[in-house]
């Protein structure tokens, strides 16, 4: 049996008999020093430091110890972003009897006195950072397990720099009377410190919505129950807003999701913008008209949803953005194929690109398989039900539009079929030419 004690952020280990008893105890270097009176005189100790040697430690031991106990010092809850994974997984999970502690997460949300059942909670240790400012972004209460490289000065200095409306609250060492320290920043004043090697979480708050509706799951919120809003559900200006049935079938092929970024260019409503949003995907909106730019801010807050507004033309203004993982372009005019050009060669997945000209189909085609992504695509031709009198229906034509997306071959979703297929028929790409 291999005893899991998770050290907690509140009071000191106590006396148990599966620690005192134990011939291997395997932690780190503080927490075999904080519990050196309760371990056996002569257990063998291994520091904590990179994993695989300590699980190879465990295993060698297993094997020729006879049964004889081994005991593992982890911080906090190690259940939680901890050390039974791993242990779970070489050991298998009934050779472990875990005694959880109070997780970080857990302690730091009780000192600023907010629950935490409704909040994300992101690890950026020994992770992408972009994936945790993503969250940060997206959500209004988040959590980050932070680690060399990705503490509260770089966490600070991305959300700084992306214009987010976030204060940040630093908990260090937690559940140390004499040195815990919790102190509320700014994105650009954590980025401007210092902060060393104490830091146990960071807190990701909007102020304005940390309080969620009471609700019986938890985290950071359900999918949403319906998307591809209907056109009446968004502020848009003579029908310039991307069509349910368009936005329903870009949505599926940006696969927006927790942790990523998609820009939505030449948003004009910011219909896609939102909807990503909803998703729990952080989202950013292009606009070039002073009125689109309110209008999609009237959009996101409409919808509950943080979605950051960029006034400018693209593809100029998209040299001030962080890197998207998905990119949905709506617009672009005479710039089309610039700015496929310069989505595709930042993003890490898809780009999506509606087009109602037929003529520009080829173009987009031709650049996106320029950057080196499998292309499809297709052409919507929809009908809606129109009420007429006496109680009937009849077919109201919308204006077909070209759907065409292009995605990097060494993701998921990439497949090895270029076609343009049509939702009525069969129809096919040749040298841009619609036959």
């Amino acid at each position: 049996m291999i005893t899991v004690f998770g050290t907690g952020t509140g009071a000191p280990l106590s006396p148990d008999p599966a620690l005192s008893s134990a011939a291997l105890v395997v932690g780190g270097r503080r927490h075999l020093d904080a519990a050196g009176a309760l371990l056996a005189p002569g257990a063998e100790r291994v520091v904590l430091g990179p994993l695989a040697p300590a699980l190879d430690a465990v295993e060698r031991y297993i094997e020729n110890a006879k049964g004889q106990g081994v005991a593992v010092l982890a911080s906090g809850d190690p259940g939680f972003f901890g050390i039974v994974r791993a242990l779970a997984e070489r050991f298998g999970s009934a050779a472990l009897d875990v005694r959880p502690g109070v997780s970080s997460v857990a302690t730091a949300f009780a000192r600023v006195g907010l629950p935490w059942d409704d909040a994300a909670v992101v690890s950026a240790h020994g992770r992408d950072l972009r994936t945790a400012v993503n969250v940060c972004r997206a959500h209004p209460k988040t959590a980050v397990l932070t680690g060399p490289g990705a503490g509260p000065a770089e966490l600070g200095a991305e959300l700084a720099h992306r214009g987010a409306d976030r204060v940040l609250v630093v908990a260090s060492r937690l559940g140390d009377p004499a040195h815990e320290g919790l102190e509320r920043v700014t994105p650009s004043e954590a980025a401007a410190r210092d902060w060393g090697d104490a830091v146990s979480v960071v807190l990701c708050l909007d102020e304005k919505r940390v309080l969620a509706p009471v609700r019986t799951l938890a985290g950071p919120g359900r999918p949403p129950s319906r998307w591809a809003l209907d056109e009446g559900e968004f502020e848009h200006r003579d029908s310039m807003i991307t069509k349910f049935e368009v936005r329903a079938l870009a949505l599926a092929r940006l696969g927006p999701r927790p942790g990523d970024l998609v820009w939505d260019i030449g948003a004009g409503s910011g219909s896609v913008a939102v909807e990503c949003a909803r998703f729990g995907a952080a989202a950013v909106a292009v606009e070039k008209t002073v009125d689109g730019v309110a209008r999609i801010r009237d959009n996101a807050a409409a919808h509950g949803v943080d979605v950051r507004v960029v006034h400018g033309a693209a593809p100029t203004v998209l040299s001030d953005l962080s890197d998207p993982d998905a990119v949905f372009i709506g617009g672009g005019g005479r710039e089309l194929t610039a700015i496929v050009t310069a989505c595709a060669r930042r993003t890490r997945r898809s780009v999506v690109v509606a087009v109602a000209a037929v003529d520009r189909v080829g173009a987009v085609r031709d650049a996106l398989g320029a950057a080196g992504f499998v292309t499809d695509g297709v052409l919507l031709q929809s009908s809606r039900l129109a009420p007429l009198p006496g109680d009937v229906s009849r077919l109201a034509a919308a204006n077909p539009v070209f759907l065409v997306w292009g995605v990097r071959p060494d993701t998921e979703s990439a497949t090895s079929a270029t076609s343009l297929t049509s939702v009525t028929s069969v129809t096919s790409l040749n040298e841009g030419v619609v036959e």
